[in-house]
């Protein structure tokens, strides 16, 4: 065998290493799971994820029922988000939700998340697209309730009228 069909063979199965690498890694990844209730930055990681998995009624228990708008069933808050799905981005899967940091002063909470979106641009071209928003929540009952946030919010909610 010459040295040039060696070196060939090499690249290739190289390359098939490196493909079933990326397949191991991408098939064996934990699937993302609910974290135990009790901190801010469990609720927003919880209400986040309950949206993403279309577990509106999940979802719907984070929200604060002292919202001017708050909608009075699962299904009106179904209906908000879907009328409102551009601010939801639930068709979005090239999205990556993390919740980065809290700050609780008494009652209230500053949650922090980074988002962060997968572009691609053909065979070699493809980029990612990062930004942060906060989630504000208010301890009610023992539980932290969503009451403002700068995404994956329906602003209607703290309208009077609410979402109708």
């Amino acid at each position: 065998m010459r040295g040039t069909d060696k070196f060939l063979i090499g690249i290739v199965a190289g390359v098939v290493l490196l493909v079933s690498a990326a397949f191991a890694v991408a098939l064996l990844r934990p699937e993302v799971t609910y974290e135990p209730d009790g901190a801010p930055e469990s609720a927003a990681h919880n209400y986040l994820l309950a949206l993403q998995k279309k577990d509106y009624a999940r979802a719907y228990g984070y929200l604060s029922p002292t919202l001017a708008g708050y909608p009075a069933t699962v299904e009106e808050f179904t209906q908000a988000i879907e009328d409102n799905d551009y601010a939801f981005r639930l068709n979005d899967e090239s999205t990556a939700l993390a919740v980065e940091s809290a700050h609780v002063t008494g009652n209230l909470a500053t949650v922090k998340v980074r988002a962060t979106r997968f572009y691609n641009g053909g065979l070699f071209g493809s980029s990612e697209y990062t930004e942060t928003f906060e989630m504000h929540f208010r301890l009610q009952s023992g539980a932290w309730k969503l009451f403002n946030s700068n995404s994956y919010w329906a602003y209607c909610w703290q309208e009077a009228s609410g979402c109708r």
